[in-house]
């Protein structure tokens, strides 16, 4: 298990993490633990079962690299993440309130009082965009994540 001097001189210089507390174990457990939430959800579970039952472990694998790059400026994540959602037309706009709404306690639990509202904005940010690719036009205005939050 790499410690956490090796994380900080694998990545590229110049990209500094969200939080210097945030790991790649923490990383890796958020991810564990949210698509658990995820693929037992009523609503987002088919969705996901459906487009990645045979692809589930690959899938985790994809993730944890995205969220390094996220979190962790990595810059590892080489995906589409646009394109790929953009396909996914079982998806309706209040699914996001659903999605952020299994994220937020998950990494509240995870990362620090000081990392956990920064990862949180993070998916929020993620959750505009994506949000806005499905869903917008250019009048479009995306939801308060925020203001919506329990």
């Amino acid at each position: 298990m790499p410690d956490r001097r090796d994380e900080l001189a694998a990545r590229p210089a110049g990209r500094i993490p969200v939080h210097p507390s945030i790991t790649e174990q923490q990383i890796s457990d958020l991810v564990d633990k949210f698509y658990d939430r995820v693929w037992e959800d009523r609503r987002l579970g088919p969705i996901f079962s459906a487009r990645l039952e045979h692809a589930r472990d690959a899938h985790l694998a994809k993730m944890k690299t995205f969220w390094s790059s996220v979190l962790l400026r990595t810059g590892a994540y080489k995906g589409k993440p646009v394109p790929a959602h953009a396909r996914l037309t079982e998806v309706v706009t209040t699914d996001f309130e659903i999605w952020l709404g299994l994220f937020r306690p998950v990494a509240r639990d995870i990362f620090s009082n000081e990392a956990a509202p920064l990862v949180i904005e993070a998916a929020e940010r993620i959750a505009t965009s994506l949000w806005l690719a499905m869903f917008g036009t250019p009048f479009s205005n995306p939801p308060d994540w925020r203001a919506r939050s329990g």
